[in-house]
């Protein structure tokens, strides 16, 4: 999630496929006009692909390397390369070396995203933690132990980026299971004032919450946590980031993007919203209160 977690910012790969299919092209003598009309998609694409803003699918790069008469090798060679680019995978040992936190960074993309859907089983979204909630959250990362100062400005730079949710140019959706909401990283009271903060969070005009209650028959698993960001530029194109233990995985393309669409439609069926969804926060803090 640092500077290569901008999948809106090019990483290497999907350059190095943009460039590859521009040379193609242009070694060929093709317009890109000419090249739109072979292989049946718009010159307004062909651009974006050779500029990167768009991942071409893997029959479009067939097309583009039959229509530029391209050697078997090089056929061979975007194809993995357009492989290679419909994912990244971000390591968390890399993307935090040399600095204390990649807070930054991923209110970078939160803020060039018009809407934001996240999905969290296991722990409450970074957007909505307390401040000592995620001073124990980050306590617990084992990639990267914190100094004292360190922990400090990662802490205040995760608070930071939850100003974002009270720019009403901007639509973010969560859902939470109650596992999530249950998990405790501290005391009984901590707990509570977290699912407080869930609660009057809900309340904002651009920030809708659902809630997965576990004793509700459920449609499909609570696999892992994920986030699709919608952009804010017709130029960029959605994308998908999937959280895992060693890293981040980057889902950038059609089809798999589209998997998570459906992930996140069928859990809203489950989902409790609005006044529902503060009652059960409401009495979920006083179970908590009252075990404090």
């Amino acid at each position: 999630m640092s500077g290569p977690f901008l999948a809106w910012t090019l990483g290497e790969s999907r350059q190095r496929l943009a460039d590859e299919l521009r040379q193609a092209r242009s070694i060929s003598g093709l317009s890109g006009r000419q090249l739109a009309q072979r292989i049946d998609i718009s010159q307004s694409k062909v651009s974006r692909v050779e500029s990167g803003v768009t991942v071409p699918s893997l029959p479009e790069v067939r097309a583009w390397a039959e229509a530029v008469e391209a050697s078997d090798d090089l056929r061979e060679y975007l194809l993995a390369l357009t492989q290679a680019t419909h994912t990244n995978v971000l390591r968390w040992r890399a993307d935090l070396a040399g600095r204390p936190h990649i807070q930054d960074q991923i209110e970078q993309t939160e803020r060039e995203a018009r809407r934001i859907l996240i999905f969290q089983p296991s722990v409450v979204p970074g957007l909505m933690q307390t401040a000592e909630y995620a001073r124990l959250v980050f306590r617990m990362f084992e990639e990267r132990p914190y100094e004292p100062d360190e922990l400090y400005a990662a802490i205040k730079a995760r608070l930071d980026r939850q100003l974002l949710l009270f720019d009403e140019t901007r639509s973010f959706e969560f859902m939470i299971t109650e596992g999530a909401l249950r998990w405790r990283p501290g005391s009984m009271s901590l707990l509570a004032a977290q699912l407080d903060r869930i609660g009057s969070l809900s309340t904002l005009s651009n920030v809708e919450v659902g809630l997965l209650p576990l004793a509700d028959q459920a449609v499909v698993p609570h696999s892992h946590a994920f986030t699709i960001y919608e952009p804010g530029s017709p130029e960029r194109e959605e994308f998908v980031n999937v959280e895992m233990v060693h890293g981040n995985l980057q889902v950038l393309v059609g089809a798999d993007v589209a998997a998570y669409r459906r992930r996140w439609e069928s859990l809203g069926r489950n989902a409790v919203r609005d006044d529902e969804a503060r009652g059960f926060l409401h009495r979920l803090a006083d179970e908590m209160r009252q075990s404090a």
